[in-house]
């Protein structure tokens, strides 16, 4: 039996996993900014409590009880978070700060507040969910993707700091699924502004607005996914989870080397001469 801590467990990927790992006999701890989520009794193996990701205080404070209450943690799920969807140029300073406490520096402070434990008893598991707008944005997810893009660099260094004390890590990267994510419990707009973005940042939010409802991506399949990263003696750095997903990917990184081959002249050309002064 697993003993798992997942930050927003009331809907989409967060109670799918709970409800997942739950079935097969683990324990679960649970954070919800309100309310009770819609899960099945578990013998007493379910605990919840509420948890703010922009509260520093709250964080440090749930995690503490969190160990206090199951003396060992295995898997520590980074889940809680929302999406900012709208042009650069329209956002606030308001919007882009509450984004990235929440989605940066909430799993940043939560991560901190457990590493000592897992330290000393040299095992764990941390999964970070990211999304594919961290790896390959598109047009209005700019903030989005950057905090999440962050989180995603952040698990990579983080990964080669905890190794050592057999504590493994995996940024998870979803694309579409049909959750409650493209609804307003978790996705906040920008103030719209003018026109003048309508053929980049207007195209994406229409498409995004089509797409609610029809994700291709199914959040239960994704919950078993995840179980079977966490038994796995070796686990993936990065994951990603759906069809999308991965095609997105391998576009990116498509262009990408395309893109390093064609001026790979000029980015050798900023070397020092060989045998020139100054050569290390």
């Amino acid at each position: 039996m697993k003993t798992w801590l997942i930050t927003g467990i009331s809907r989409g990927f967060g109670l799918d996993l709970a409800r997942a790992a739950l079935a097969r006999g683990d324990r679960v701890i649970g954070t919800v900014r309100s309310g009770t989520p819609d899960l099945p009794e578990s013998d007493g193996r379910l605990h919840l409590f509420t948890l703010d990701m922009a509260d520093p205080a709250g964080i440090g404070a749930t995690v503490e009880a969190a160990f206090t209450l199951a003396g060992r943690i295995d898997v520590v799920v980074n889940n809680a978070g929302y999406g900012l969807l709208g042009a650069i140029e329209t956002t606030s300073d308001a919007d882009a700060e509450h984004l990235f406490a929440v989605d940066l520096f909430g799993p940043f402070r939560l991560i901190r507040a457990a590493l000592p434990h897992l330290r000393a008893q040299r095992s764990g598991h941390i999964l970070n969910i990211t999304s594919i707008a961290g790896r390959a944005p598109v047009a209005g997810s700019a903030l989005y993707a950057a905090a999440k893009h962050a989180l995603e660099g952040f698990s990579a260094a983080l990964a080669q700091e905890v190794a050592p004390f057999g504590i493994k890590v995996t940024a998870v990267a979803p694309g579409a699924f049909r959750t409650d994510f493209l609804s307003a419990h978790s996705l906040h707009r920008a103030d719209a502004g003018s026109d003048a973005y309508a053929a980049s940042v207007g195209r994406s939010l229409a498409a995004f607005d089509a797409m609610a409802g029809r994700q291709a991506g199914n959040p239960a399949r994704a919950a078993e996914a995840l179980l079977t990263i966490v038994d796995a003696k070796d686990p993936p750095l990065h994951l990603l989870l759906g069809s999308d997903a991965l095609r997105r990917t391998r576009e990116k990184l498509g262009g990408v080397i395309e893109e390093m081959d064609r001026w790979e002249s000029l980015t050798l050309g900023t070397d020092y001469a060989r045998g020139a002064a100054g050569m290390a």
